[in-house]
């Protein structure tokens, strides 16, 4: 009950600056997966199997996880100054979890996240995204877990690194090849054999094909389920070696 109670003051902080300019948050990492969005998938239309079929019903879920990856795994450029003014090392001393510092601040990117990929699915409707409602429910809860890992990664790279230009470096090399191996901009069926077993290692690729599934409504497919896993892992994995280093460094 304390690390419940923990990690809701450190959300309800987290979330303070946010509601202070709630536009301005909620643009900032949207801008890159709507201008893929906006001129990228309409080139899409004719090209063979589904994404041609139905640019936006493959389309749009691929960016959603997108949107879950910049959103989550540049959040620890928000902890940066604070390790830097000696905030961050204040909150330690405190008796507060160190699971709740790290999940107040995770759910707060989550929180952020969802209102985002919301607001996509919702301005696609117009354009003929027919989703299954289910689905987009189930599909959600998914980007949540994921974006559990990813900004839990991100805060744990941020404590390690400390230096904005360092963190910054790491990011871009971490986070284009997962981009570009999830299959979110083109299917990864059509690479070649060897790229194809890279992105098989990439874990994002499991959920978009997961994501793309629910979208659809087939709730049974076992995409769906390797994707719920893979995610679960990783969320699990990062929680553990986040918390084992926000104890080390208390």
């Amino acid at each position: 009950m304390n690390t419940l109670r923990d990690t809701w003051i450190v959300y309800a902080r987290q979330m303070r600056p946010t509601l202070r300019r709630p536009v301005v948050t909620a643009l900032y990492s949207m801008l890159q997966p709507v201008l893929y969005l906006v001129l990228f998938a309409p080139l899409l239309t004719g090209m063979p199997g589904a994404m041609g079929e139905d640019p936006w019903q493959w389309f749009v879920p691929g960016m959603l996880a997108m949107l879950s990856l910049f959103t989550t795994a540049y959040a620890g450029f928000g902890l940066l100054p604070e390790v830097r003014s000696g905030a961050h090392e204040r909150l330690l001393a405190t008796p507060v979890s160190r699971s709740a510092l790290l999940l107040g601040r995770v759910l707060r990117d989550i929180t952020v996240m969802l209102v985002q990929a919301l607001v996509i699915v919702a301005a696609m409707l117009p354009f003929g995204l027919r989703p299954s409602p289910v689905g987009v429910l189930a599909a959600l809860v998914l980007l949540a877990v994921l974006g559990v890992g990813l900004g839990t990664l991100s805060y744990l790279f941020a404590l390690v690194v400390k230096v904005e230009y360092l963190f910054a470096a790491l990011l871009q090399a971490v986070t284009m090849p997962l981009i570009l191996l999830s299959g979110v901009l083109l299917p990864m069926d059509l690479a070649p054999g060897w790229l194809y077993a890279l992105s098989r290692a990439n874990p994002v690729s499991h959920v978009v094909d997961a994501e793309r599934a629910l979208f659809a409504g087939d709730l049974t497919d076992p995409s769906v389920a390797v994707g719920t896993a893979v995610a679960v892992v990783l969320a699990v994995v990062a929680l553990v070696l986040g918390t084992r280093t926000m104890r080390r460094l208390a």
